[in-house]
Parts: structure tokens; C-alpha cells; sequence
């Protein structure tokens, strides 16, 4: 897989993408549907030829892309400490799995068997962008496997949402998602000396992205 700096940054925008749906579904009950069916095509695809492959395009991450650009840039608003916290703890959570053999195949194995029921969920969604029967298998491997490291993310949001079998659920996607994308901004040679000493020039990777997709969409 090709490790260039942009496949590193688009990455860290699913990161940071996943971090921000997490905190919108806790928060407000619901999120960006398009970017919510990227992480979970994302978090189900294992073995893919290439990052775009992985995310459907630069297009995907079009989100996490715009908070690379502002938060690393320097632009600060409401709720980024909290996308900030989400963001640290899928990174470590990461780590955490990397050094469990056993835990990576058990989630390897989880995600092989949801995906020979793609199709099946795929055809019966009844309106649902993604099934919701998908999410709940997703969430419940998550909660089965990665969600039984320390520490657990704490998500704050409103009881109401929290209490919400389906949107806790979506929450726990979205964080698996999270970490699928830290596993391979690792893979692509990311670390956590480049995330904090390249702020800047990951901002402007993600400026320069950004700007493409507008050309493009104006083409």
C-alpha cells in the first residue's frame, strides 16, 4: 500500500471524521449520513488495494479533512477539546490492540463474518442508508473486543441519545471506525511524533485536498 504523506493524511481525516460523528450522535442524535456509511464501508473493508479504496475517495473523509485543515491549523471552536479527547483515546486504544495478537484476530475473524452478511443487510435496509442490524454487529464485536481495553472512551452526550439502543450503537461504530483508521495511518507509517510535530503541514495537506475536490466538483 502506497505510504505517500497524503494517503497519511487521508488517514487521519477518517480519524478525526469518526471522532466528529461520535460526538454529533452522542450530542444531537444524529450526524452526516454520508460520512457515517464511509466508516462503516471503511471499518468492514479489511484488505484494501488503497487508501481511496478504503474510504471511496478523498471525498469520503471531506469532514475529517476540514477539521484537519482548521483544528491543526489553529482554528478553534466549541467541542474540540472533546473531539481532541475522542481522537487520543481511538489512537491509544489502537496501540493498546496492536499488542493483543489474540484480540486483532478475534476482531479480523468478527468482521469477515458480518461481511458475508453485507449483502443480506445491504438488501433489506428498508430506508436505512446502513442497516441497522449492521451497526448493531459492528457495535456489539466493538464492545465484545476493543471496547474491554483500558481506559474505555467515556462519551458525553445527552442521556436521551445515549439511552437510544440504535444511536449508542452508531456511537460504537463510529469509534470502531476511528480506530480502523488509526490502524492504518500506522500501517501507511503515521506515529504520534508526526501528529504533533507537523501539525501545520498535515493542515495544509488537507487544504490542498480539500481544494481538489472543489476543482473537481466545479469540472
Amino acid at each position: 500500500m502506497n505510504s505517500s504523506f497524503t494517503d497519511r493524511t487521508l488517514a487521519l481525516a477518517g480519524l478525526f471524521q469518526s471522532a466528529r460523528l461520535a460526538q454529533e450522535l452522542a450530542r444531537e442524535g444524529r450526524t452526516d449520513t454520508s460520512a457515517f456509511i464511509t466508516s462503516i464501508q471503511a471499518l468492514t473493508m479489511i484488505d484494501a488495494p488503497s487508501t481511496d479504496a478504503v474510504y471511496g475517495g478523498a471525498q469520503g473523509v471531506a469532514i475529517g479533512l476540514d477539521l484537519l485543515r482548521n483544528k491543526l491549523g489553529g482554528v478553534t471552536d466549541t467541542g474540540d477539546v472533546e473531539i481532541a479527547k475522542y481522537v487520543i483515546s481511538m489512537i491509544h486504544l489502537e496501540g493498546q490492540l496492536r499488542r493483543h495478537s489474540e484480540m486483532q484476530n478475534a476482531v479480523r475473524r468478527g468482521i469477515e463474518a458480518i461481511q458475508s452478511q453485507m449483502k443480506f443487510f445491504e438488501a433489506e435496509k428498508n430506508g436505512e442508508a446502513v442497516h441497522p442490524r449492521l451497526v448493531e454487529k459492528l457495535a456489539e464485536l466493538y464492545s465484545q473486543t476493543i471496547s474491554t481495553l483500558t481506559p474505555r472512551i467515556m462519551v458525553n452526550g445527552e442521556h436521551g441519545h445515549l439511552s437510544n439502543p440504535l444511536i449508542a450503537a452508531k456511537v460504537r461504530a463510529a469509534l470502531f471506525a476511528g480506530i480502523r483508521s488509526v490502524f492504518l495511518w500506522r500501517q501507511l507509517g503515521g506515529n504520534r511524533w508526526q501528529l504533533l510535530l507537523s501539525r501545520k503541514k498535515i493542515a495544509g495537506e488537507a487544504a490542498k485536498i480539500l481544494d481538489g475536490l472543489r476543482v473537481a466538483s466545479t469540472n
